[in-house]
Formats: structure tokens, C-alpha cells, sequence
């Protein structure tokens, strides 16, 4: 079975959550990609990295996910999740991935 990095999980949650959110009209729904793919790369996290670096990148999600709404107004919507996506990706890939 291929296993799917955590950067990729963490980055397609922020990403997906928002084009979910975007063409369906419906946040709620994009709230739930974007929570389900935080909680699956939430556990491929502690899985290989250990609880303290989860939480840390848990923390690194959520804060992307926050951000991303005032830099949007700067920047643009695709542009701004773009950016947190491949910054938490990165995290992911630094702390998680890059191990194996």
C-alpha cells in the first residue's frame, strides 16, 4: 500500500477544504474536508514524529487555516491558500517526512 506523505495530506485539507467550501456554497462542508484531512495527517504526525511535534504541526494547521483569511485580502483567496498550504506542506515535509 502506498502511503501518502503527511505534507501532502496537510496541504491538500487547507486546499481542498477551500474549493469544497467554494464550488459546493456550502462552508460547513469545507469544514469537514478540512478537518478530516487535518485529523489524518494529525495522526501520521504523532505517528512519526512523536506527540510534541504533532501538536506543533497541528498547531502550524490552524493557524494556516486562520491566516489565510486576512491575507487573502491582501493577496487573493487562491493565492493566500496556496501560500499556507505549501508553508504548512514544508513544516510537514521538515518535522515528518522527511524521516522516511
Amino acid at each position: 500500500m502506498v502511503k501518502v506523505p503527511s505534507a501532502v495530506v496537510a496541504a491538500g485539507g487547507l486546499v481542498g477544504g477551500y474549493g469544497v467550501a467554494r464550488w459546493s456554497g456550502k462552508r460547513q462542508l469545507g469544514g469537514v474536508v478540512l478537518a478530516a484531512a487535518g485529523a489524518a495527517a494529525a495522526r501520521q504526525w504523532q505517528q512519526r514524529a512523536g506527540g510534541t511535534a504533532a501538536g506543533a504541526l497541528t498547531a502550524a494547521y490552524v493557524a494556516a487555516f486562520a491566516g489565510s483569511h486576512p491575507l487573502a485580502k491582501k493577496v487573493g483567496a487562491w493565492p493566500s491558500v496556496f501560500g499556507v498550504a505549501g508553508a504548512v506542506a514544508l513544516a510537514s515535509w521538515a518535522v515528518a517526512d522527511r524521516r522516511r
